[in-house]
C-alpha cells in the first residue's frame, strides 16, 4: 500500500484510494496525485470483494465496485465523478476543478457526467464475459458514436477538455479512452483525442499512477 505525500498542504487528512488496476479508480488517483495530498492505496479483487489486505470490500462500499475512498474521520466516499471533485475542492490552489457556483464548473460537471453516463458505460458490454461476438461489435459501435463527440469536442484544438489547463475531467477521459487499447478499438479515426492521449500518458502524475498500479505504458 504505497504512501504519496507530494508536498501536500494538508498533512493531518490521509485517504485510503480503494482502487483496481487499471479501472475508473484511476482516474481518482491521477487526481490524487496532481492535488499533491497525502494519501495511501489498497488494491481491490472485485470479483472476490476482497481487499488486498484481505478485508472484505462490500463492507467498505456496498455497490462492490471501485474507486472508493475513505477519510481520516472513517467517511467513504464513492462514485468517481464526486470522488475527482472532492478532491479538486480539497486543494484549489491545484486548479484540478473551476470554482463552484460558475459556468465553468457547471462545464466540468457537464463533462464528468457525459464521461460517466455516456462513455464509459458504453464499455459496459465489453468487459461483461457474457457478452457474444455480435454484442461486443455493437458496443463497439456504441463507444464509437461516444468517442465521435469527444473528438468534436477537441476539434477547436484545445489542449484539455475545458480548454488550456488541465481539470479532474482531462483524468477521468484518459483513464476510460485507455481501455480502447484491451477491447479492440484503434484511436487512428480520432486525431484529436489521438493527441490528447499522448499528452496525457507524458504527464508526471499519469506516469506515476500508472506505475503504482503496476500497468504498462498508455499508447
Amino acid at each position: 500500500m504505497p504512501a504519496y505525500r507530494c508536498g501536500a498542504t494538508n498533512p493531518e487528512i490521509t485517504m485510503k484510494l480503494y482502487y483496481s488496476p487499471g479501472a475508473c479508480s484511476l482516474s481518482p488517483h491521477i487526481a490524487l496525485i496532481e492535488a499533491g495530498l497525502p494519501f495511501t492505496i489498497e488494491k481491490v479483487d472485485t470479483g472476490a470483494s476482497r481487499t488486498e489486505t484481505g478485508d472484505d470490500f462490500t463492507a467498505i462500499n456496498a455497490r462492490g465496485y471501485v474507486p472508493a475512498l475513505r477519510l481520516d474521520s472513517g467517511d467513504v466516499l464513492t462514485e468517481g465523478a464526486a470522488i475527482v471533485q472532492f478532491i479538486a475542492d480539497l486543494r484549489p490552489a491545484a486548479g484540478l476543478a473551476p470554482p463552484a457556483g460558475t459556468l465553468a464548473r457547471a462545464r466540468l460537471h457537464e463533462a464528468l457526467n457525459f464521461i460517466a453516463s455516456e462513455l464509459h458505460k458504453a464499455f459496459a458490454p465489453l468487459f461483461r464475459p457474457t457478452t457474444d461476438e455480435p454484442g461486443k461489435e455493437q458496443a463497439r459501435s456504441a463507444v464509437a458514436k461516444k468517442l465521435d463527440q469527444v473528438e468534436a469536442m477537441l476539434s477547436d484544438g484545445r489542449p484539455h477538455l475545458l480548454g488550456d489547463g488541465f481539470s479532474v475531467a482531462d483524468g477521468y477521459l484518459f483513464t476510460v479512452v485507455n481501455w480502447t487499447g484491451h477491447v479492440g478499438i484503434a484511436l487512428d479515426p480520432w486525431p484529436n483525442l489521438r493527441g490528447f492521449m499522448a499528452r496525457m500518458a507524458q504527464r508526471p502524475a499519469v506516469r506515476q499512477a500508472i506505475a503504482a498500479e503496476g500497468l504498462a505504458e498508455a499508447a
